[in-house]
């Protein structure tokens, strides 16, 4: 949360059609799901190498909050962060399968930052920075694992690391506040996470 309470608005009108495709060439949609820390980067780097407008398979995201307590429902940020909600900041991209194949997300989720340590990312700690994937189907959970034992075995294993990341199915999930969505975008300045960047 360190430097995250910073100048939320620029005050610069900002367009945010350029990372929101309006459809998705008549193909059936899917939900992906992601949690790998402060979801400004999150969705800031998603959307840097899938951007909707150039039709590369994400649709569009919204970052939010889930993996919580169940007697925890619509939490605020403030409450997310003290931790006792128990929720993860996530990502919820929506995708086109038949452009871009759910095994490449989950195996660029894991390129994008450092899935090794729990409940951390960079200096940001505490539950809702933890590695999560929260899948949406018994085919997404399959592929979640297949994915991850890949990952691990090319680039954790050789560097004497254990990927922690868990996966989980889908519970319920609430949109984070409205400052939060795209902020990055909005405010290129804002903080963020410096293991939010391509590993390899």
């Amino acid at each position: 949360m360190h430097g995250r309470l910073q100048a939320l608005f620029s005050g610069k009108p900002f367009d945010n059609s350029l990372y929101r495709a309006f459809g998705s060439m008549g193909s059936a949609t899917e939900i992906a799901t992601f949690a790998s820390g402060c979801f400004w980067g999150v969705e800031h780097i998603f959307l840097k190498h899938y951007p909707p407008a150039q039709g590369k398979g994400i649709i569009k995201t919204s970052v939010g909050y889930t993996g919580g307590k169940e007697t925890s429902q619509n939490p605020g940020y403030r409450a997310v962060c003290s931790g006792e909600t128990g929720h993860a900041e996530a990502v919820k991209i929506e995708f086109d399968p038949a452009i871009v194949k759910y095994d490449e997300l989950v195996e660029f989720f894991y390129r994008t930052h450092d899935p090794t340590t729990a409940n951390r990312q960079g200096a940001d700690t505490g539950t809702q920075y933890r590695s999560a994937i929260f899948t949406n189907s018994p085919e997404q959970e399959a592929i979640a694992k297949r994915v991850t034992e890949e990952v691990q075995a090319k680039h954790f294993t050789p560097k004497g690391k254990t990927i922690v990341t868990e996966i989980l199915e889908a519970g319920p999930w609430w949109d984070a506040e409205e400052y939060h969505q795209l902020y990055l975008f909005k405010n290129p300045s804002g903080y963020q996470c410096p293991t939010h960047r391509l590993h390899w």
